[in-house]
């Protein structure tokens, strides 16, 4: 076991000129990379930086991000990434929380007593010899609001260490490429991105997620990873037959998954595509209590399921917390078999029951096999005339309409059935109409699943991770008092 800094001084020993990031016209070698991370570490240190502390990186898709990666390792802090978009509210939340000693990518001055660097600072060349090697005794804490709009920081439990003696994971191929087009401050592309690092991948960066710019990433650099979010898939299969299929994708090893439901259809289509032997799917939280991981033979054996469960680590309930029959619908809760753990929440207190188990709100069911099935997040679920409507259900059918941009489906106070299913809609209405999305959607799903109102926004519903915050959206069109 070595330290990621040892891990990446080796890589960079051993190829000091291989490209280590590329983002847009952008890029970095190996040796580069180490050289302005160190300079950043004696800089950080020099005001204040020590181990154990935070460092807050509010920056964009970019190689800044790497660099203050890097120099937080060096000095064994833990770098805490943030959206460079944070309204200024729940930044000064987050911060309350993290305490950073640093933050890299506001304004000079900007919080008064924290050392604050703009996007694009370069530290002075400096000797960072005289720096303790120390390893990070947790490698990373992003934030997550949930779906109840809160911040929190979930802080890894896992120290900045790296297991020569293991296989690369994620069929991270050393000596390959990386296709990242999802934002680094979201824990998926951060790990996916962070791991090619340590495992001798090059990481080939979108600035912004571009649909057509991610596949002329992957012909450019013979992209052999390629880690992917629904929404982002649904936006490459939109393109236009002849531009998607005009570039050369026989390089990619593995497309990952994850983050959000995939649709049937969406993922049928991509198997359709690229084969079913490329398409993985992982579930897990940032919290990392258990991860399942399914291919694409294994689904079509499978479909819907999210992978098969380690006995032991899962348990399906109903609200009263008895275990439900395979089949059946409940709760999800899960427990690590680790003995040491996976995370701790700042700012916010784990689900628990006891014997071990923790929650993050989902729904699911399991079957005969141990296969994981998801529904949706129990905060989310609409309860309307006595039945149980899980967005997500809906969502999907919507979106199979190709006028469709991005749906969020809600449920809004009905005097009547208690709630009414209310959808919102990201698309040109010259395109298509509320009565002909009432067709479309009346031909499949039963009709009380139908959504009774209809709302067309024209800016997107989902982020770039593929993230909706539902509960946000209710709240702004319920009406005062509720």
């Amino acid at each position: 076991m070595i330290s990621f800094i040892q891990r990446l001084e080796d890589l960079a020993a051993e190829s000091p000129n291989a490209i280590a990031i590329s983002c847009g016209s952008d890029s970095i070698t190996r040796a580069e990379l180490i050289r302005q991370g160190y300079n950043l570490a004696v800089y950080l240190h020099k005001h204040g930086t020590r181990e154990g502390d935070m460092v807050t990186v509010a920056v964009p898709n970019s190689i800044d991000f790497f660099i203050a990666y890097v120099a937080a390792w060096r000095l064994g802090a833990t770098p805490q990434p943030i959206s460079s978009r944070l309204p200024q509210r729940e930044l000064e939340a987050i911060l309350e929380l993290a305490n950073p000693s640093a933050l890299i990518g506001v304004g000079e001055g900007d919080f008064s007593g924290r050392t604050c660097l703009p996007l694009g600072f370069r530290a002075p060349d400096a000797d960072a010899s005289h720096l303790p090697y120390v390893i990070s005794q947790a490698w990373k804490a992003p934030t997550s609001g949930g779906s109840t709009g809160r911040p929190k920081l979930i802080v890894s439990g896992d120290p900045a260490s790296f297991d020569e003696t293991l296989p690369p994971p994620l069929m991270m191929d050393p000596g390959g490429c990386l296709v990242m087009p999802g934002p680094l401050y979201h824990n998926g592309p951060a790990v996916w991105s962070c791991q090619a690092l340590l495992n001798g991948l090059q990481v080939a960066l979108l600035p912004r997620f571009d649909a057509a710019g991610t596949l002329a990433e992957i012909q450019k650099y013979k992209g052999s990873v390629l880690y992917m979010v629904p929404t982002m898939m649904k936006r490459i299969l939109r393109l236009p037959d002849d531009e998607r299929l005009s570039y050369d994708l026989s390089s990619l090893r593995v497309v990952w998954h994850l983050a959000e439901p995939c649709p049937e259809w969406l993922k049928l289509a991509w198997i359709e595509w690229l084969g079913a032997e490329r398409i993985f799917e992982l579930y897990a939280g940032t919290e990392a209590q258990i991860a399942t991981v399914i291919t694409g033979p294994e689904w079509m054996a499978h479909r819907g399921s999210v992978g098969k469960v380690i006995p032991g680590t899962v348990s399906i309930t109903d609200e009263d917390g008895n275990e439900v029959p395979v089949g059946e619908m409940g709760e999800v809760w899960m427990r690590s078999s680790r003995t040491t753990p996976t995370y701790k929440y700042l700012g916010a207190t784990a689900r628990t029951r006891d014997g071990g188990w923790e929650s993050l709100g989902d729904m699911g069911r399991l079957d005969e096999d141990g296969y994981l099935y998801l529904g949706d997040r129990a905060s989310d679920m609409i309860l309307s005339g006595g039945a149980n409507i899980y967005p997500a259900e809906i969502e999907s059918v919507i979106q199979e309409h190709p006028a469709v941009k991005s749906c969020a489906v809600i449920g809004l106070p009905d005097e009547d059935k208690g709630n009414t299913v209310h959808a919102i809609i990201e698309a040109d209405v010259a395109e298509v109409s509320e009565d002909q999305l009432k067709a479309f959607l009346g031909e499949r799903l039963v009709i009380y699943k139908v959504p009774r109102t209809f709302e067309f926004v024209d800016f997107a519903l989902r982020d770039d991770a593929g993230k909706v915050r539902r509960s946000a959206l209710r709240a702004e069109r319920l009406p005062k008092g509720h």
